[in-house]
């Protein structure tokens, strides 16, 4: 009985985190208006997982949590992939193309097409793994990148606060996928405490929890002081 829950909360764990953003796709799919969705969150679950991935290499966790990273960078760039498409298709006639090649520092992460995205992400990935392999051995080294993986994905409800803290709205943003934000990386911090997980999980989770319920008061916040410009996507 211990390992089918066990095995079964491994199983939640690889895809759990993936869950949330269902919603957001459905929603972003069916309105085709991806304003309310900010892409720095899939930046930031970008960056986090492919560092996790180098952490791995360096300091090896057990396998569901590595297959979770695997699992999470294909749900971004498909919800990375929906958004750009959804911004093609609305953009005013005329608008200036920006690509990644272009190297402008003032266009980063604001590029018009799916695939410089997937060019920085594969230069991003290449430079952590020479990285590794310069400085594997380094304890030092190999624990910072743990630290900087956990504390980059701990930060990934920040973009979202910021955007609803500037229009003083959470207008467009599905309030489903906080919720259900707040319920995973509730269950994420009591895995990684059970499993004995690095401490880098464990704070990565408290530090998730803390933005997620912040992100919830700004609904009640911002919906109760102004609802006639409080509309969340549809959920379904």
């Amino acid at each position: 009985m211990a390992s089918l829950v066990s095995g079964i909360a491994s199983v939640a764990m690889m895809i759990g985190g993936a869950v949330p953003y269902v919603p957001q796709y459905r929603a972003i799919k069916q309105t085709q208006n991806a304003e309310g969705f900010s892409t720095y969150v899939c930046l930031a679950l970008l960056i986090a997982n492919i560092l996790r991935i180098t952490f791995w290499f360096g300091k090896p966790f057990e396998l569901p949590l590595l297959a979770q990273s695997f699992i999470m960078i294909g749900a971004m760039l498909v919800m990375l992939h929906l958004v750009i498409s959804v911004r093609q298709r609305t953009a005013a006639q005329g608008t200036s193309r920006k690509h990644f090649r272009e190297l402008k520092a003032n266009q980063f992460w604001q590029w018009t097409d799916f695939q410089s995205y997937v060019e920085f992400l594969a230069c991003f990935s290449a430079l952590c793994g020479a990285l590794l392999y310069l400085f594997g051995n380094n304890e030092t080294f190999v624990e910072t990148i743990g630290f900087l993986a956990v504390f980059t994905e701990a930060m990934l409800g920040m973009p979202q606060f910021y955007r609803n803290f500037r229009s003083r709205s959470t207008a467009g943003m599905s309030v489903a996928m906080v919720a259900m934000w707040t319920s995973g990386d509730l269950f994420k911090t009591i895995y990684f405490i059970v499993r004995d997980a690095p401490v880098q999980f464990a704070i990565c989770g408290v530090l998730q929890v803390a933005v997620d319920i912040a992100i919830l008061l700004q609904v009640f916040f911002y919906g109760s002081a102004g609802a006639s410009n409080f509309h969340p996507l549809p959920r379904g």
